[in-house]
């Protein structure tokens, strides 16, 4: 369903005629086909699950965020403005994102469910959150949360 989600998109990026949007669609289907690769190799000959998309995608956005970063330090707004146009496109095929609330919620409902006692059980706890809550979440602030309530 992404897939095709995915391919609608970059149609209608060339009618459009919008350029950033092509040029990052084609970058998700780039990496895509790359993944769907690998996974041939190990006997999958369908590809990866739409799971493992949301997390390509995720990825993406993360180390878009990052050159953000880097680029603000070394001055190049431009360079600067065209990751954070990325991050819009690549979000444009994410389900919608929890707030802090929500996630600050999720993770303390997983703890309880899971009954982690300490952070011992941090594994477990990341595992589940990302099963449920997979695309949804930013887990680097997940596990921070996550972290906080099985150290106190």
């Amino acid at each position: 369903m992404l897939r095709a989600q995915l391919n609608d998109a970059m149609k209608a990026a060339m009618r459009a005629k919008d350029q950033r949007a092509l040029s990052t669609v084609r970058l998700i289907l780039a990496a895509l086909k790359d993944r769907d690769i690998c996974a041939r190799g190990k006997g999958n000959m369908e590809g990866i699950a739409d799971e493992e998309v949301l997390q390509m995608l995720q990825s993406m956005i993360k180390q878009r965020r990052e050159s953000i970063s880097m680029y603000e330090q070394g001055g190049r707004l431009e360079l600067a403005q065209q990751e954070q146009e990325e991050i819009e496109v690549i979000e444009r095929f994410l389900p919608a994102q929890m707030d802090e609330a929500a996630m600050a919620a999720a993770v303390e409902a997983t703890i309880t469910a899971l009954g982690a006692q300490g952070i011992k059980d941090m594994g477990r706890v990341m595992a589940a959150l990302k099963e449920r809550f997979g695309g949804q979440m930013d887990f680097a602030r997940a596990g921070a949360l996550a972290k906080a309530k099985l150290t106190n």
